[in-house]
């Protein structure tokens, strides 16, 4: 099942009971058009509204769970980012980190919340945009809920030098290698499998001409000089057997944060689970009584 395909029943299944969805394209920058899922509440209660950014081609199925979820109590917002199959590109646009924020900033003054008024919840490259353009967004989030950021993209030499050279539209002979590289290299297949399979979906799915012009970008990005500059309350969540993400930058931005809970979930997996909502409840609990 391809994102792009879902119909309105498609995404009603990504609600708890009681809960209803819509989609809509929105334009947040000149040029860039992209999907956002609102998702009203069964119950709502006195929790700020979520906006949701899931990671570099990120599919929404592999968020079913903490969707279903989210849903019982917390209007959420999903953004689908610009490099994502889903968006409408026209003219010079760039995929970066930078520019993916942007569209963050949009997002907040479109739909008028205010300061405090509602949290970023983002996943990987999601999640590394959230802490990049936090200080640049005017009214700033009661706080903000980060799964495995990525703190650079880790691109060895020769990969930078297949990509580069590339042409996209032979993306089907690249896709095995790719593939091949992840599981051999980059993931614990024998801890978490269920990761291998995620990605080998959303490779499947990816626009292969966005895929290369985020990926030369994404990989002179480095976030450190960004973190301390998060001044609000921070859940990092983490997964410490996730090679991909790598946990020793985790640690890293744990002792740079200000203000900061972490959370190991120990796998990938547990990460897209209804556990991570509920890691999210206890935190705003927390904030409320302290």
């Amino acid at each position: 099942m391809h994102d792009e395909a879902l119909d309105a029943n498609d995404i009603q299944s990504f609600c708890a009971p009681g809960a209803t969805a819509s989609e809509q394209m929105v334009e947040l920058s000149e040029g860039v058009h992209l999907r956002l899922v609102t998702f009203e509440p069964a119950e709502e209660k006195d929790y700020p509204a979520i906006i949701f950014v899931p990671g570099w081609i990120s599919q929404l199925e592999g968020w079913r769970e903490v969707l279903v979820e989210m849903t019982r109590e917390f209007r959420v917002y999903l953004i689908e980012t610009r490099e994502k199959i889903s968006s409408e590109l026209s003219g010079n646009v760039t995929l970066s980190v930078e520019t993916i924020g942007d569209d963050i900033l949009h997002l907040v003054a479109k739909l008028n919340l205010k300061d405090g008024s509602y949290l970023l919840f983002g996943s990987s490259l999601g999640a590394t945009v959230i802490m990049d353009c936090y200080h640049r967004i005017p009214e700033k989030p009661k706080c903000i809920a980060v799964v495995a950021p990525n703190a650079v993209f880790n691109v060895p030499g020769y990969w930078k030098l297949i990509i580069y050279l590339f042409y996209p539209r032979l993306y089907l002979i690249l896709r095995p290698g790719l593939k091949w590289y992840m599981k051999h290299f980059r993931l614990n297949m024998q801890v978490d499998s269920a990761q291998y399979t995620k990605y080998c979906r959303a490779l499947d799915a990816a626009d292969p001409f966005k895929l290369k012009k985020a990926a030369m970008k994404f990989w002179k990005y480095t976030i450190w000089d960004r973190i301390e500059t998060i001044d609000r309350p921070t859940l990092l969540i983490g997964a410490s057997k996730d090679k991909l993400h790598e946990p020793q930058h985790l640690k890293r931005m744990v002792e740079m944060l200000p203000n900061v809970h972490y959370e190991d979930m120990g796998t990938n997996k547990n990460t897209h689970t209804a556990d991570v909502v509920e890691v999210l409840r206890r935190f705003l609990k927390d904030l409320k009584s302290s």
